[in-house]
């Protein structure tokens, strides 16, 4: 299981929080999923969690294991890991807390 670290495709800075620490609350097979519709079915499920809580999305390769994330961070959700399952990715996010 390889772990990507840093930038993704040079967008997507990734946390310092290791993944064994970030046990999902929810998990979405997305695998097959087109573009835009993963990140907005993402996003929605993301939406139904509790603040701090985090979701594992499993994504297939190329543009969407690209464009969840970037999207994903660019709406202020924390990326936790993203993580090579042979020919498949699994995202680690999570909803962010209220900011006060």
């Amino acid at each position: 299981m390889a772990t990507v670290h840093g930038r993704l495709s040079g967008s997507v800075p990734m946390t310092s929080i290791p993944s064994s620490q970030a046990v999902p609350d929810a998990q979405m097979d997305l695998r097959g999923i087109a573009c835009p519709l993963n990140f907005v079915r993402t996003k929605l499920r993301l939406d139904r969690l509790q603040p701090g809580q985090c979701l594992a999305v499993w994504l297939d390769g190329g543009e969407p294991v690209e464009q969840v994330p970037a999207s994903l961070r660019l709406g202020g959700y924390v990326i936790l890991s993203l993580e090579a399952q042979g020919d498949y990715f699994v995202l680690k996010t999570c909803r962010p807390e209220p900011s006060t």
